[in-house]
């Protein structure tokens, strides 16, 4: 009874198995053969990408850049690369987790053009494991928690298979625009701005205000828009994990100034009650109000005596 229990068990795994792979064959048929009757017009897929580009609030998390070798290296973040894919059309892209087993998973990440048949997938390995400064290494046991790490990394697989997809001087126009969006569309006084990006470095890193003086070499009252642009490359480059704040800021600047502080506020303490000693220390003084008053009434008793 078993052994037939078990080949039952088996012929009707094989069957779904085959009628899955079936399914997604004809799938894939369905997209090659939709590419195949509406090819994409390189010229307005270029244009819809430069149209996006225009947009503000895609301009702002457009381009990330990292410090390499004593130079620093600028590309398309992962959003850009969506936003290409979406506009460049006919472009099949995204993640699969092929399994999970011995606290990891491997999953895949690729872009596939429909019309050229041109592909490009990584298979990567993913440790259920985040680690941290304060709490070293943790295992991940929560799905959800799993699945957003796996998610993460391979955001950053599927950007680069995009990248090897679409054409590298559209990938560069899209950059300049974006570049060219930021320089020009910012909203509301480039103060405020600046502002606003000190703050929001100091709440996500505790990355401070002198740290940052301190990488572009001048005071942020003297930045310019381009330094803005700077700046929000280095946030998206945080954001994206492609770097951390140790790469880009000193911290022998953070401390410094702690020290120089406390220092000041001793100095301030110590000057304060050398004061307080010393007063007490010094005998009252008479007012000079009463001398005087006393020499005016002597002044004129010795008047009166000579009339």
């Amino acid at each position: 009874m078993n052994e037939l229990q078990a080949q039952y068990n088996n012929q009707n795994n094989g069957a779904l198995a085959q009628a899955s792979s079936s399914r997604e064959m004809e799938e894939v048929k369905g997209q090659i053969f939709m590419a195949r009757q509406f090819p994409r017009n390189v010229f307005q897929s270029e244009q819809r990408i430069l149209d996006n580009c225009k947009r503000p609030a895609l301009a702002e998390v457009a381009v990330y850049s990292y410090p390499r070798g004593g130079t620093k290296v600028e590309g398309p973040s992962i959003r850009l690369a969506e936003v290409l894919a979406q506009n460049w059309g006919n472009l099949s892209f995204g993640v699969k987790e092929l399994e999970q087993k011995n606290g990891e998973s491997v999953a895949m990440a690729y872009a596939w053009d429909l019309e050229t048949n041109v592909r490009q997938e990584k298979v990567f390995t993913v440790p259920h494991s985040r680690y941290s400064k304060n709490k070293g290494l943790t295992k991940l046991t929560d799905p959800r928690d799993i699945y957003e790490l796996v998610a993460n990394n391979g955001a950053r697989r599927v950007r680069a298979c995009i990248l090897g997809i679409i054409p590298g001087d559209i990938v560069e126009k899209a950059v300049e625009e974006c570049n060219r969006t930021m320089q020009g569309g910012g909203k509301g006084p480039l103060k405020d701005r600046v502002g606003k990006s000190l703050q929001l470095f100091k709440e996500k890193y505790q990355v401070t205000q002198e740290q940052i003086e301190t990488r572009f070499g001048y005071n942020v009252d003297a930045f310019t828009e381009r330094d803005l642009v700077d700046l929000g490359k280095i946030y998206n480059s945080l954001k994206d994990g492609m770097s951390k704040p140790d790469d880009w800021f000193d911290k022998t600047v953070k401390n410094k100034q702690e020290s120089t502080l406390t220092e000041a506020f001793k100095g301030a303490e110590a000057k304060d009650t050398k004061k307080a000693e010393k007063q007490q220390d010094e005998p009252k003084k008479p007012e000079k109000r009463d001398v005087k008053e006393d020499g005016e009434y002597i002044a004129e008793q010795a008047a009166l005596d000579i009339k």
